[in-house]
């Protein structure tokens, strides 16, 4: 009975889930269309550009999605149960609340996990429509002249010109003072290319070696390999791509450029910690909804719509009062994102110990 009563609290959720997952992408396309109908008039995007670019955003309004749907199926199955009895029966055939919101749990870990992975996408596919739309906001290829970096691992990085759409740098100097015993390096070359596979190649170059007693070693090379500076060409252009098209790596390697060259990364930490407070929001939602629509039998479909979009907005206004708060420096940014998982969660807790089981 267990099992049959799990498989089908397991389907009641995952199609209200599915359903909404897929159907509130199509309202958030509507909506943007909307908004920004005048802009695609203006540029003369035809219609099939269009459609590719929305087909290539989708993912981000699913990800944009998976709270909301993960709440309102939540809402739906439990408050359905609760109306038509079904908790109740299960009761009184030794079944407790907690065994049958079990099965919502463990999906909703799993559907956590996916809004993670599909946060890691996103990116990808953001690019892409960026390139479509000819939004250079997102696909940066032009040259930058004259710059000085400073590298994670390698130090001083100066060049004459960077073509990222290549991955070409030429006319760069690359400065490592000395560590320990490492001696210090000066590594001049007149070109380097960028693979995804093996990192930097300088070509037409030399080296200089500059050892804590004075001493000096020079050797000039053809071709070297550099695999400390770990850099790709798009984190050399120096600005940060909006952090909705960034994954979590990038945006920590951004962070780390930004404060080794002096500058502010509380707003790109906020929104480093939300890429992951965010998906894992699918969970506390889910363990906050369940037992609030359970302790209240009176409603039906319209106090299931209403309590879903409240909390929604609630939370949503949380997280975005939080990134503000963050990225101010008043509140340290890892937990200004979590904390509205964080109070979410004992109030999700506190409403859980007090459901009757």
């Amino acid at each position: 009975m267990i099992r049959l009563l799990s498989r089908y609290v397991a389907r009641t959720f995952l199609t209200t889930f599915i359903l909404l997952v897929l159907g509130l992408p199509f309202l958030f396309v509507v909506a943007d269309i909307t908004d920004n109908i005048d802009t695609y008039i203006e540029k003369g995007v035809t219609g099939s550009r269009l459609a590719l670019a929305y087909l290539y955003q989708l993912p981000l309004f699913i990800q944009y999605a998976f709270p909301i749907a993960a709440l309102v199926a939540t809402v739906f199955t439990v408050g359905g149960m609760t109306r038509h009895q079904e908790i109740t029966a299960a009761k009184a055939g030794g079944v407790s609340f907690y065994r049958i919101f079990l099965p919502i749990v463990l999906m909703s870990v799993l559907l956590s996990a996916a809004a993670f992975g599909l946060g890691e996408l996103t990116p990808i596919t953001l690019q892409k429509r960026a390139v479509i739309m000819g939004d250079q906001t997102l696909a940066r290829s032009g040259p930058r002249i004259n710059f000085v970096y400073q590298t994670e691992r390698e130090g001083v990085l100066t060049a004459r010109r960077l073509e990222p759409s290549v991955g070409e740098l030429s006319q760069l100097v690359l400065e490592r003072n000395a560590r320990g015993d490492e001696p210090g390096l000066h590594r001049m070359a007149e070109r380097a290319t960028w693979s995804p596979r093996n990192g930097w190649k300088l070509e037409r170059g030399y080296i200089r070696k500059l050892y804590p007693d004075g001493r000096e070693v020079t050797a000039y090379f053809d071709t070297l390999r550099v695999p400390g500076l770990v850099e790709t060409p798009e984190d050399l252009l120096g600005e940060p791509k909006p952090p909705e098209a960034m994954g979590y790596r990038e945006m920590s390697r951004f962070v780390g450029a930004i404060e080794r060259s002096g500058g502010d990364a509380n707003p790109l930490k906020v929104e480093r910690a939300q890429k992951l407070a965010i998906p894992m929001a699918v969970m506390v939602i889910v363990l906050f909804g369940a037992p609030l629509v359970t302790s209240n039998q009176r409603g039906g479909t319209a106090y299931g719509v209403g309590v879903s979009l409240g909390v929604t907005i609630i939370y949503m206004l949380l997280f975005r009062v939080g990134k503000a708060v963050g990225s101010s420096g008043a509140v340290d940014p890892t937990l200004a994102a979590w904390f509205p998982n964080a109070l979410f969660l004992v109030a999700g807790l506190g409403l859980m110990s007090r459901v009757r089981t």
